[in-house]
């Protein structure tokens, strides 16, 4: 990940006089030093703008420092909104207007129109705010007191969502052959994605593939196997099929580093040349924030990459999910998400175990996959879908549970949750908006997160929680496809 930064610009004008703006900077100094000490990403204190010719020029700046991730700003004193006009029409990085006020309370003794002047957030704000309105930007909005812990969340929560948006213009997708064949959800408009969302996706032969693990030395599996031993409990004495997997990793990893790429794609499909389909290996490269997803399907693939980047210290516990099959017993309703093989161990309750049984499916070698049971916590499910002329993103409220069940013969990585508002209502709902099959799985970002990252990507958000019910969902689908049509 790169170094990203954040920068903080103060919203003012000249009419105060100079010790007014003097007070400005060294308080937004002070604001900007010890929220740095507590939020996840620096933000670093630019300007007290008083012109629209500064406003400007730190928006340009902006757009082309490859640091900086996005740009917060807040009107200290009242600041006539007309001269933030060009420079918030030029701006391309992700913004945030922090609606607060350098002051906790109002001070009974010390207020006179001398304070009044300077502290004029309540309305410099609202001036502001107007102002982003009329332009119809895209931006959050976060009102209350710059030290309350909340606020501060808030704002290191919306950092990580620019960090996934930047990570997102630059990201490349490996596609290791093509999609599932008959699949239609893996499907989707390469072009409109680069568009909106920055992807690049491309499709590398398996043959290329292959010739790179064959290139793989002894003394590389060796040195992986090792990682393997430190991270994983060995449950199998077929060492053979684990380094197998090993050098596919090894030559996945090369092929990606080598263009760049920090997602990846395959299908069973499509093994020209190998003896097993990925599992062990696929799921060790998510476990170092390389964002993955079977039948082909890239969509998804970049998706549990961004979703990584935007978690905890930039590789969070996110993971490639499928729906797999439902707990339907009254009163105990559950979701039983895994896959063939690839689950992310980030999401993982305990230490994960490598293991080796039949696939059943593509006609390869028993491959080594990881075992282990999700943990529990609050999350999300998160898919992307095309549907002709937009993205969707739909999102689901859910509660990952320990599995009722020990299920000794699923000889895969399973998690098991409790779907919003309940099992029955969000199958159905997440069928109505067109959700697909494969989804991104999150324990560290949260649907507040996703709305402000669609917002920043520009694509139409779809949020199913505890208050959905199938009739507002159809209701408010049908006013997403008038609206969207009319832009």
């Amino acid at each position: 990940m790169k170094q990203y930064e954040f920068w903080f610009v103060v919203g003012s004008q000249s009419l105060y006089g100079p010790e007014v703006l003097e007070t400005v900077a060294k308080r937004a100094a002070e604001m900007t030093e010890k929220l740095s000490a507590v939020l996840p990403y620096p933000l670093i204190y630019k300007v007290t703008a008083k012109s629209n010719g500064e406003i400007r020029e730190v928006m340009r700046e902006a757009n082309y420092d490859t640091r900086c991730a996005g740009v917060v700003t807040w009107c200290h004193t009242f600041s006539p909104s007309k001269m933030w006009i060009n420079g918030l029409a030029d701006l391309q990085k992700p913004w945030c207007h922090l609606a607060t006020q350098y002051n906790l309370e109002i001070p009974n003794e010390e207020i006179d129109m001398d304070f009044m002047n300077l502290n004029q957030a309540a309305h410099g704000d609202r001036e502001h705010g107007f102002i982003g309105a009329r332009l119809r930007s895209p931006r959050k909005i976060i009102a209350g007191y710059w030290q309350d812990p909340q606020v501060q969340q808030r704002l290191g929560k919306w950092m990580k969502v620019a960090v996934g948006a930047a990570f997102s213009r630059d990201l490349k997708v490996m596609r290791f052959g093509d999609n599932m064949r008959e699949v239609a959800v893996t499907e989707g408009d390469k072009v409109e994605a680069q568009i909106k969302l920055g992807w690049q996706v491309n499709t590398w032969p398996v043959g290329k593939l292959v010739e790179k693990m064959n290139a793989v030395t002894q003394a590389e599996i060796d040195a992986l196997m090792d990682t393997y031993r430190a991270s994983y409990d060995f449950a199998t004495d077929d060492l053979e099929t684990v380094r197998y997997q090993a050098r596919e990793e090894i030559a996945m990893k090369k092929m990606m580093d080598e263009e760049g790429c920090m997602a990846f794609s395959n299908t069973f499909q499509d093994l020209y040349g190998m003896k097993q389909l990925p599992g062990l290996a696929s799921q060790h490269l998510m476990a170092q924030g390389y964002g993955y997803a079977g039948e082909g399907d890239w969509k998804i693939a970049a998706m549990t990459a961004i979703l990584k980047a935007m978690g905890e210290n930039g590789n969070g516990a996110s993971a490639f999910m499928e729906d797999y099959t439902y707990h339907l017993a009254k009163g105990s309703e559950y979701s039983l998400g895994a896959h063939m093989l690839e689950v992310c161990p980030s999401v993982a309750a305990g230490r994960p175990r490598i293991e080796v049984h039949p696939l059943g499916i593509g006609d390869r070698e028993d491959p080594a996959r990881l075992v282990f049971e999700g943990r529990e916590g609050d999350g999300i499910v998160a898919t992307l879908i095309d549907m002709g002329g937009r993205m969707r993103l739909i999102v689901q409220d859910i509660h990952v549970v320990k599995p009722i069940l020990p299920m000794p013969n699923l000889p895969v990585a399973r998690v098991m949750w409790k779907a919003e508002p309940n099992l029955a209502t969000g199958v159905e709902c997440w069928i109505t908006a067109g959700g697909a099959h494969h989804s991104v799985l999150s324990l560290d970002v949260d649907a507040e997160m996703m709305r402000d990252w669609a917002r920043i990507m520009d694509i139409e958000f779809v949020y199913i929680n505890k208050d959905t019910t199938p009739e507002k969902l159809e209701q408010e689908l049908l006013l997403n496809d008038l609206a969207w049509k009319l832009r």
